[in-house]
């Protein structure tokens, strides 16, 4: 099967790989399209590995995927039926086919593009998420961060009655999509100050809600600075280093209540974008909208989508590679 591995620093090859093999109670499925997420690129792309570790676990860094079920060994899914497939930390989702549990697939409805499709998964972390934070009706949110993340968090927020969605990013595209997504009021921190923004917006109080999606040190401070006296600071992006330096007097001063949340470390993983997988089938959210590039699956594609979508250049949010 054509598979791609990181060969060397920023730099993909496609090989020629050994075909998965499903053993009982596991499906074979043949990926169709797949989608870079952030922490792709901030956890494998970027980083720097001694020359020996060369060339990285075939197909990663990459676990957004879906594609059809080719040979079913369970009972739960049957061959012809399409899926997102949630690779295991040893595999990786740059391959033609992979094989899974079915604790790590969602089925997919017959109808649509698939390649939209694959838009549930990152859409879907972030339900979870929501959930976690409670009911924002009525109340005002600030994110921090218009990735597709972000962007998923604008949607949501502006879903469920927000009263201010406040999205904040340094780039106008993507503060333009997220307007379009439901935010409310956006505000560039290049050109404005954040905290002086929102509590113009908020009327000296803070916002309700914080959440921190974009995984930065500043950010991060940011959410907790943006909050008002015992409101809530979501944090799920998730930070390059383990420890950071971080100024406490914001946490002691407002007392928020700190929710970390990670959709992909529940004892459920698939639970949430199975909910936006149906979610999306009725109509009342649609994650797709967050796709700005489709690419082919070759060694040129591969490498100008990671390129791209780590210097967030061209427009990009979110890149699909067909297969």
């Amino acid at each position: 099967m054509k598979a791609a591995h990181l060969a060397g620093p920023k730099r993909f090859e496609m090989v020629d790989a050994e075909m998965p093999v499903a053993r009982d109670g596991e499906c074979l499925i043949r990926l169709e399209c797949v989608s870079i997420c952030g922490s792709d690129i901030r956890h494998g792309y970027g980083d720097f590995h001694p020359e020996e570790e060369y060339p990285l676990i075939l197909g990663k860094p990459c676990h957004e995927c879906a594609g059809t079920v080719v040979e079913s060994r369970t009972d739960e899914f049957r061959e012809g039926q399409r899926v997102i497939v949630l690779p295991e930390s040893d595999k990786g989702g740059l391959v033609e086919y992979i094989a899974s549990a079915p604790g790590r697939m969602i089925g997919l409805p017959d109808h649509g593009d698939l390649s939209n499709w694959v838009m549930c998964q990152p859409s879907g972390t972030v339900l979870y998420s929501c959930q976690q934070m409670g009911s924002v009706l009525g109340k005002n949110v600030v994110i921090m961060g218009q990735g597709a993340i972000g962007l998923s968090f604008t949607m949501l927020t502006a879903k469920q009655g927000a009263l201010k969605v406040i999205a904040v990013d340094p780039l106008d595209n993507r503060l333009e999509l997220a307007r379009e997504l439901g935010a409310t009021h956006t505000v560039n921190p290049d050109r404005e100050n954040v905290l002086e923004a929102v509590a113009e917006l908020t009327r000296g109080e803070g916002a309700d809600v914080t959440v921190e999606a974009a995984g930065y040190p500043d950010t991060l401070d940011l959410a907790f600075r943006l909050v008002r006296q015992h409101g809530r600071v979501v944090i799920f992006g998730m930070q390059s280093d383990d420890i950071l330096p971080v100024d406490t007097r914001p946490w002691m001063q407002l007392q928020p209540t700190i929710i970390p949340t990670t959709g992909a470390r529940t004892a459920n993983p698939t639970l949430h974008i199975e909910s936006i997988v149906e979610l999306t089938d009725r109509g009342w959210i649609d994650p797709s909208r967050m796709i700005t590039h489709r690419m082919g699956f070759n060694a040129e594609d591969v490498n100008r989508a990671y390129q791209m979508y780590e210097e967030h250049s061209d427009g990009v949010v979110k890149v699909v590679m067909s297969l």
